[in-house]
């Protein structure tokens, strides 16, 4: 790397690629993990959960690799919004933008919601305002110093991550093998009421939900390319490592909480931010009789949650200040200040993170489900963008006359990477509404505004610049990030 000076009007290269391969790996692991893994096994049983999030990991990993393929060839601070509208259609781009930015804008509010609800745990009669301020003060002031001042924090929260999941796992095995906590369960468990799979087929899906919310974030590795000290390198070796995790990482932890837990235990359904004594990883490290597990788990549980708002401030930044400098937002949120920090991009994202200041007077709980809902579909959305704009990639990337030989870094089994992630984010959005029982339309309506709104910003720019699909033989291929 050139020791050159960065220009003050550009973003500063801070990544390492410890940075780069604990972000991609923190942004895996959350309360997705540590909660909702609980309720997911309650619906479906152990082996639902299994399948279900085992085939949002497949098809989360066949999207790390075509967002691998972007990013190395194009690495940019925009990376969704500005993948999406070279290679398919500027306002499609225009759309994807600022759904991306509104998704991880509201993740702040909603983790912020989270970190209030888990912070009474010991501090049950404090105020929510003062404790929301605080953290979004340290998200804040963590992104304002430099991008090396997220890279680090999240470093260290992944560590944290990383480290409890991995204890988890070997507690468990010693539990499941007898070696700990009394005699060996064997099956038992796993294989109670005829099956390991229950709820029928809609419960397999409606666990899409929990697991497609428990992987999102995975993509931020996308953004961060564009600060990275050597892209071409750094992020294929994060990417390589995506389907390792999410088997350790998710299904493995998942097959231990089964082989120990009923899925019937009524613990399970109970597991959230208001209730982290019945969190699966909690009961686990209490039959293993280890004292103060409510405690060690609350702590890394706030530190998840502080983690996802921590990314989410890093990535919605860098696409509002990418956009601006497209002309897709206000010029003024493109400007830096002289370490390299969209300072006012960071500014606007923050007052939005202030949504979670809604929690102290609407229930903290309340606010944090709506909130969750309206970012989780928005996810989805973004996950079908990074595919829909891989495949145009790779067509216009030949139809000009290009060696696939040539790209730094190659995705497999094209198309049927893309195409497969595709479907299957189709599958989970559609499931994402839990139409059996009893409906709550208000929860429904919270669950699907984002469709109707990302179309309306994406026809709107259409119809008012005049946008349209990107032929491949114009789809523009050069590697500078403009």
């Amino acid at each position: 790397m050139s020791s050159r000076k960065a220009p003050a009007a550009s973003l500063k290269p801070s990544f390492k690629a410890r940075h780069m391969t604990m972000i991609a790996l923190g942004g895996s692991i959350g309360t997705g993990l540590f909660l909702a893994s609980g309720t997911a096994i309650s619906s479906a049983g152990p082996g639902g959960a299994l399948i279900a999030y085992a085939a949002v990991g497949l098809m989360v990993y066949f999207l790390m690799t075509s967002l691998g393929e972007l990013a190395t060839y194009l690495p940019d601070a925009g990376s969704f919004s500005t993948y999406a509208s070279r290679f398919v259609s500027p306002a499609f781009g225009f759309a994807v933008g600022w759904n991306f930015w509104y998704n991880w804008a509201v993740t702040i509010a909603a983790e912020l919601a989270a970190a209030t609800v888990i912070i009474k745990f010991w501090f049950p009669d404090s105020p929510s305002f003062l404790w929301s301020l605080l953290f979004l003060a340290i998200m804040f002031g963590l992104n304002y110093l430099s991008s090396k001042g997220y890279g680090e924090s999240e470093y260290w929260f992944a560590i944290i991550k990383v480290a409890t999941v991995i204890i988890f796992l070997i507690i468990g095995i010693l539990m499941i093998a007898g070696i700990l906590g009394g005699k060996a369960v064997g099956f038992s468990n796993f294989t109670m009421d005829g099956g390991p799979v229950h709820g029928g087929f809609f419960a397999l899906v409606g666990v899409f939900m929990a697991a497609g919310f428990s992987f999102q974030g995975t993509e931020l590795i996308g953004v961060a390319a564009g600060e990275s000290e050597n892209p071409r390198k750094h992020v294929p070796k994060a990417i390589r490592q995506v389907f390792w995790r999410i088997l350790i990482f998710y299904i493995f932890a998942i097959f231990v909480i089964g082989m120990l837990i009923p899925y019937t235990h009524p613990s399970l359904l109970q597991s959230g931010v208001d209730n982290i004594g019945v969190s699966p990883f909690t009961l686990v490290f209490e039959r293993a009789g280890l004292a103060f597990s409510a405690s060690v788990m609350n702590a890394v549980i706030l530190s998840s949650v502080l983690s996802a708002g921590n990314s989410g401030m890093y990535a919605s930044t860098r696409v509002l200040y990418s956009m601006a400098k497209q002309g897709m937002a206000p010029k003024w949120l493109s400007r830096l200040n002289s370490r390299g920090v969209p300072v006012a991009a960071l500014i606007v994202t923050t007052a939005v993170g202030m949504l979670a200041f809604l929690a102290s007077f609407f229930g903290d709980g309340v606010v944090y489900v709506w909130l969750l809902n309206a970012s989780g579909m928005c996810g989805f959305i973004n996950w079908l963008a990074i595919a829909v704009s891989h495949y145009r990639f790779r067509k216009a990337y030949i139809a000009q006359g290009h060696d696939l030989k040539e790209l730094p870094f190659r995705a497999r089994w094209f198309p049927f990477g893309p195409l497969f992630a595709f479907l299957l984010c189709l599958v989970a959005i559609i499931g994402q509404g839990n139409f059996s029982g009893d409906i709550d339309w208000l929860t429904i309506i919270a669950t699907y505004v984002s469709i109707p709104l990302f179309l309306a910003i994406w026809f709107g720019y259409k119809l008012f610049k005049k946008s349209r699909i990107v032929p491949l033989q114009e789809c523009d291929l050069s590697t500078d990030s403009k």
